[in-house]
């Protein structure tokens, strides 16, 4: 199939079937045209790989991985290759690491934008006779 009917069959759009094959995800036939001929396969490899990028994971793991998936029923699942469990392990620290570090910057900007909240009159050096060109 045309990388037409496998966008439209996976709702994955051209330019991003194409960044797949760039990062190795997909390799399509090349016909003597140029153009891109993808396997009835390539349909659950889509599948496969918006599934690992919806738990997070860089499209560098997903090569590595990408082997390790297959289909049961609607849901992909992990195979057990030796290298999932730990690429998964890895990959899950990298996201809790993330997840720490967003939580404390959230906290800092929940600490600014209450204190750009507060009344003139909460904060003493907003007070208005702390201010003689405001009162003129």
């Amino acid at each position: 199939m045309r990388i037409g009917a496998l966008a439209h069959t996976t709702g994955v759009s051209r330019r991003l079937l194409r960044y797949y094959e760039e990062q190795g995800l997909l390799q399509p036939l090349r016909l003597p045209n140029g153009y891109r001929e993808y396997a009835d396969s390539d349909v659950a490899a889509v599948r496969h790989i918006r599934a690992l990028l919806a738990a997070g994971l860089p499209t560098t793991v997903i090569a590595r991985l990408l082997h390790c998936v297959h289909d049961e029923g609607e849901r992909v699942v992990p195979s057990p290759c030796p290298e999932m469990v730990a690429n998964l392990r890895q990959e899950r620290r990298r996201i809790t690491e993330a997840i720490t570090h967003l939580q404390s910057s959230q906290q800092a900007l929940d600490t600014m934008l209450d204190e750009a909240l507060r009344q003139p009159g909460d904060r003493p050096e907003l007070r208005e006779q702390d201010h003689p060109a405001a009162s003129a």
